[in-house]
């Protein structure tokens, strides 16, 4: 069978050293250099790889698109993607969407990267990577397939908690760690700059309303901590995330702490068209909120999902909702 046979050729590639792993990805000759070996640091854990990836998988878009904003699709196999995450034919990257195979709308799975013969895949904790679902790091390397885990998504503890640095330290420190694997640190370093700066370029509010991160749920809301994107996404654009006491990226909490704490602003996360106008009915007709500023002023601001998790398009974020909470009055 296919599957056993790709099983068993990638077990070779795989060596332990230390305490990290060292992959040797599948590709030819040609994508050896004078680079490799090179060790990066995920998760507190280093990998080290001697080779560069050539046929890297990744999950979810804002992962695919920290791969395409570095120029890295002709090294990937393929992503992993559901297709309600928003539009993908305006943004800079739509070419290298189309370049790039689309291997599957559903959850991601070992069987797809190893029909994939995948050398390297890249998820996250919750954004791929699960236990209960037995696709992990771990499950990979015993088939000879590297991984790389997404910063925001690193567990901080034996619990269930995320997070071990600022959101958008994360974004840079994977994009470093991108440059040095596939050998495009000047890239990388640039893109950085350049996020650096844009964020910077936002002017110092007067005034920081209080925000409130409402991704879903009717019971109890889903929301974002302090290692989550909208932490800093919030905080960059002049606002105060009032769940940012919160050591956690993704979390839930109850409605009576939301009240309690009355934003001014409620910010949607947007999975497509229909999703985010039905939230904003849901907000403003739901009795427990009636009383909170951002409900009886009907300051509610939309950004999607791909803006909200880590990806490139965080600085835009930070740009758009920054003009919209310029609006907002001071108390």
């Amino acid at each position: 069978m296919r599957t056993k046979a790709v099983a068993a050729a990638t077990l070779l590639a795989l060596a332990l050293t230390g305490c990290g792993a060292e992959i040797a990805p599948r590709g030819d000759a040609a994508t050896a250099s004078a680079h490799y070996p090179v060790t990066v640091e995920n998760c507190g854990a280093p990998v080290t790889f001697r080779e560069k990836p050539a046929r890297a998988v990744t999950n979810d878009v804002g992962i695919t698109e920290l791969m395409f904003a570095l120029g890295l699709e002709d090294r990937m196999a393929g992503y992993v993607m559901p297709d309600d995450k928003g539009q993908v034919d305006k943004v800079p990257w739509k070419d290298a969407y189309q370049r790039t195979p689309w291997l599957s709308k559903r959850q991601i799975t070992k069987e797809i990267a190893l029909e994939a013969r995948a050398d390297l895949v890249f998820a996250g904790w919750h954004y791929g990577f699960d236990e209960s679902s037995g696709f992990t790091p771990q499950t990979l390397s015993g088939l000879g397939i590297a991984s790389y885990v997404l910063t925001e998504s690193c567990h901080s503890g034996k619990g269930p908690e995320r997070g071990v640095m600022s959101p958008l330290n994360a974004l840079y420190t994977d994009l470093a760690n991108l440059g040095e694997i596939f050998d495009v640190r000047d890239r990388a370093d640039r893109l950085i700059a350049d996020f650096k700066a844009k964020i910077a370029a936002v002017p110092e509010p007067a005034y920081r309303p209080g925000v409130f991160l409402y991704d879903s749920g009717e019971d109890k809301p889903f929301t974002s901590g302090r290692f989550a994107a909208p932490e800093e996404i919030i905080t960059k654009a002049g606002g105060r995330n009032i769940m940012g006491d919160i050591a956690d990226s993704w979390t839930t909490v109850g409605w009576e702490s939301v009240v309690e704490r009355d934003p001014e602003v409620i910010v949607i996360n947007n999975y497509g068209t229909p999703d985010a106008e039905a939230k904003r009915k849901f907000l403003l007709s739901f009795p427990p909120l009636a009383g909170v500023s951002a409900v009886r002023n009907n300051r509610i601001f939309v950004l999607d999902y791909v803006d909200l998790v880590e990806s490139p398009r965080n600085p835009a974020a930070v740009t758009a909702l920054a003009e919209y909470l310029r609006t907002v009055p001071a108390r």
